[in-house]
């Protein structure tokens, strides 16, 4: 029998649930299961944390660079990879894109047009600033030279990866783009992957993945030169290993389990909001919330649930993800479910209500929106435009997902004519007198 936590607002401690809510949401990088421990027994010969096991990985492909790469590769993935089948060839891509389905070949076009459409109208664009003195401000934006992707391949394969973290790189101008895969058969050895990145022009896939595929991104490696940014989810020592080579180079996010609120009242359908929640909880794990003020719409869509989640294909991870991640919440009214919205900043926030606009107005923060019945999660994850890669466990109070402007670097541009130096230099003279930088000031004295 399929058991969620509740949290009755008229009843409960609120403030103690939310917060064990908000621990569950939230990447510590110190819990690891026992085959977890098992595994890292056996490939490093001592118990060590994930942040542990991370840091050893990044530090020996630093310094080792390509052997150690494959060394990880053979002892984690149990792949036999040399640095000649390191990169997947040329002839490999074509191969996979010319056996694809077309109908498949087709779907990819269309979500990477409608992926352009977006992230192209979103783009940064150039803005100069004038003044009548002869003062010229510009700020300018460059897309970056080099990016490294990120795609998962341990329990399915994603083509949707590909397609939301590279068209917006692409939309931005970036001219080098190279995708790391575990070499498994749902990662940089699944058709459909290869396929989706010889459609989109992507020439550069490697036969790696983890920890140390993300060092190898940062630090570069013989047959793989190193990136300016890392994009792409993964497993926790993915997000740890982002974590660790920030700094060396950019990164996107350090992500935590995929997580949906569903806020929901007597006008939503229950089994509407089954599916959504379950389509979360699979991911295993992945954090389903419903909030809603109306109890027999709870009720309603937790009997719907129990009914759903047998047909599933992932029925026992998303029974375990559901019991482990999910909850069902019971509120005073609409006011006190948008409060506890904003407080848990999801990374999917779906209003399925009649009145979402108006809910939306109450909420501002959250990864991603979805308004009405007819609008789940999994269109934005594969086909609607903006980048399924989101902010996590509340992260979206201060941080934004990937869009084609996370590819850019913004500079400023600063002109000015002996004019309007003459004008603004007892300013700066005054702020240099007070700062003590003598030789601040003496570089607009001797130009007066």
């Amino acid at each position: 029998m399929l058991t969620i936590p509740r949290i009755d607002t008229r009843h409960d401690n609120v403030t103690a649930a939310l917060d064990a809510l908000r621990e569950k949401m939230s990447p510590r990088g110190d819990v690891v299961s026992e085959a977890g421990k098992r595994r890292t027994m056996e490939v490093f010969g001592e118990a060590l944390s994930p942040q542990q096991v991370v840091e050893r990985i990044c530090r020996d492909v630093r310094a080792k660079g390509v052997a150690a790469l494959l060394a990880y590769t053979a002892r984690l993935d149990r792949a036999d990879i040399t640095p000649a089948t390191l990169r997947v060839s040329a002839a490999e891509l074509a191969a996979a894109h010319a056996a694809a389905d077309p109908n498949f070949l087709g779907t990819i076009r269309l979500v990477r047009d409608n992926i352009l459409e977006f992230q192209t109208a979103i783009l940064h664009h150039d803005v100069a600033v004038t003044r009548p003195d002869g003062v010229v401000l510009r700020q300018r934006y460059l897309p970056l030279e080099r990016v490294g992707i990120c795609v998962p391949g341990g329990a399915a394969a994603y083509p949707s990866t590909v397609l939301m973290t590279a068209v917006p790189a692409q939309a931005a101008g970036v001219r080098e783009i190279a995708v790391v895969a575990p070499p498994t058969a749902f990662g940089a050895n699944n058709p459909d992957v290869l396929a989706t990145c010889h459609e989109l022009g992507i020439c550069e896939v490697y036969r790696c993945g983890g920890a140390q595929a993300v060092a190898a991104l940062a630090y570069g490696v013989e047959g793989l030169p190193k990136v300016d940014k890392i994009v792409g989810p993964g497993n926790l020592f993915v997000a740890l290993a982002k974590k660790y080579v920030y700094g060396e180079v950019d990164i996107d996010s350090i992500a935590g389990p995929s997580e949906v609120v569903v806020l929901a009242d007597s006008s939503t359908r229950p089994d509407f909001t089954a599916a959504d929640l379950l389509a979360q909880a699979e991911h295993a794990p992945g954090a389903s919330i419903l909030i809603t003020w109306d109890e027999q719409t709870l009720e309603a869509t937790y009997a719907q649930l129990q009914q759903q989640v047998a047909r599933l294909a992932r029925e026992q991870v998303t029974i375990d993800s559901l019991q482990a991640f999910g909850a069902l919440i019971l509120t005073r009214d609409a006011d006190e479910a948008c409060r506890i919205t904003e407080s848990l900043a999801p990374e999917h926030l779906h209003i399925a209500t009649d009145n979402a606009a108006e809910l939306l107005a109450k909420i501002r923060f959250a990864g991603a929106v979805f308004l009405g019945n007819y609008t789940p999660v999994a269109v934005g994850d594969y086909a609607a435009g903006p980048s399924h890669v989101l902010p996590t466990g509340g992260t979206a109070r201060w941080a934004a997902g990937l869009t084609a402007n996370s590819f850019l670097r913004g500079g400023s541009v600063i002109q000015y004519s002996a004019a309007a130096l003459k004008n603004i230099a007892p300013h700066v003279q005054r702020l240099a007198d007070k700062e003590g930088l003598t030789a601040h000031r003496a570089s607009v004295d001797v130009r007066l």
